[in-house]
């Protein structure tokens, strides 16, 4: 019994002082190496991280909103009318301040996950109209994300999830007018490709930022956008692609299949030697079963780039286990979508929902307007409750997620071998 204890003892303080080595040593510019991401030193990296959805792009129903309040703008419009424009600006300013801290970073790093997917919105960094002009306020809450994910080792993919002009046509992306404008109008595409210039001039140095995601979910099939502009697309990317290589040399950059990111039928070839490619995996179906990835695996035997998988979650814990598993076996790394949203249990963090916040939610399906001195408190509230110290943790789900003990594997995670 002596002699088993001084072997855990030994093991113990191995672990530990390897732990502590891996917190001292710098993270590295990432590369593709045939089908794997790998490190300066050639080690194999497993991407696994969170979506920072909602912070820099709102989306209506992590509010619990209905359609007059399903994007940015539209929720900012709410705002607006209910406390005043003044109180308005105040309140995005504290909104975008406290909804992703440091102490987020902290948590993220600290149960398992090395990389974050931040979903950008342009109008952040660039302003609209005739004269857009860069924002400064966009850039500066990059700029620390950054910092607190290198102090804590974790790898950045900045996504634009929401571009110029839209490209989507959707309220995901904030599209002004629910046509894919970015394929419509040549201004879009020139202030996306700016926009991403002058991302990487920013970031052309820096490791902590693993790659560019060009373009989230382009063209769905369900509108006839794809139909009508898909053959825009590819060209949009090289385009970028090659202004960005004229100031970063060294960044990974991920690109998504048009039809929300899984359409991969327009992709023949990389154009650069340092891409990889994307898809989204959500099990809508009921009951819960896993979708199929064969079609990826073999485009991912044509083209001989890593895959990796931007978003996935949205559902139970049964789905996240098995789906870490179907990724793990195939070599696929992925980020949760989301890190947190409002009065759920099926992220890893989940916001309280402020008392009267139905009163707001019936605003935004049509309902009456309730008045600013109480709108203002309900808002104030969320303020509090959006940061991390104040959410629920369900660490049911990270444990899911992460495919760790104690969980529960359900029979339906069987099986899936094949798929």
């Amino acid at each position: 019994m002596k002699r088993f204890a001084l072997l855990i003892s030994f093991l113990l303080a191995g672990c530990i002082s390897f732990g502590q080595s891996a917190v001292n040593k710098e993270l590295s510019f990432l590369h593709t190496s045939g089908q794997d991401i790998v490190n300066a030193s050639g080690e194999r990296i497993f991407l696994k991280g969170v979506g920072l959805g909602n912070w820099l792009l709102p989306e209506g129903y992590m509010w619990k909103f209905g359609g007059l309040g399903d994007r940015p703008r539209k929720i900012e419009k709410l705002v607006s009318e209910m406390i005043g424009k003044e109180q308005s600006e105040l309140f995005w300013k504290k909104f975008r301040q406290q909804y992703i801290t440091e102490a987020d970073i902290i948590q993220i790093a600290g149960l398992g996950f090395n990389s974050v997917r931040p979903a950008l919105n342009s109008r952040l960094f660039l302003t609209e109209g005739e004269n857009p002009v860069y924002v400064d306020e966009g850039f500066r809450l990059i700029d620390s994300l950054v910092a607190w994910c290198k102090k804590h080792r974790l790898y950045v993919i900045l996504d634009m999830h929401g571009a110029p002009g839209g490209q989507t046509g959707q309220n995901i992306d904030d599209s002004p007018n629910d046509i894919p404008e970015l394929f419509i109008n040549p201004k879009y595409q020139d202030q996306l490709v700016e926009l991403w210039v002058k991302l990487a001039q920013r970031y052309k140095d820096e490791p902590t930022v693993a790659a560019y995601d060009l373009l989230n979910e382009p063209l769905p099939v369900g509108t006839g956008s794809a139909d009508k502009y898909k053959h825009l697309l590819v060209p949009l990317y090289q385009r970028i692609t090659t202004a960005i290589r004229k100031v970063d040399p060294r960044h990974m950059i991920t690109l998504e299949g048009f039809d929300w990111s899984n359409d991969w039928s327009l992709f023949d070839k990389p154009f650069d030697s340092n891409v990889f490619y994307q898809f989204h995996y959500y099990c809508w179906a009921r009951p819960d079963q896993l979708g199929g990835i064969n079609k990826f695996l073999q485009k991912r035997e044509e083209l001989k780039t890593p895959v990796w998988v931007g978003e996935t979650g949205e559902k139970g814990n049964a789905i996240y286990w098995a789906t870490t598993q179907l990724f793990e076996a195939n070599n696929i790394g992925f980020s949760f979508w989301p890190w947190k949203k409002m009065d759920t249990q099926n992220t890893p963090f989940s916001i309280k929902k402020p008392d009267d916040w139905d009163l707001i939610s019936a605003y935004s399906k049509g309902g009456s307007k309730p008045d600013s001195v109480r709108a203002q408190k309900i808002l104030n509230t969320l303020l509090e409750n959006i940061k991390i110290e104040n959410c629920d943790y369900f660490g049911d789900v990270c444990n899911a997620i992460l495919t760790r003990i104690p969980g529960k594997i359900e029979a339906e995670n069987y099986g899936h071998g094949r798929i």
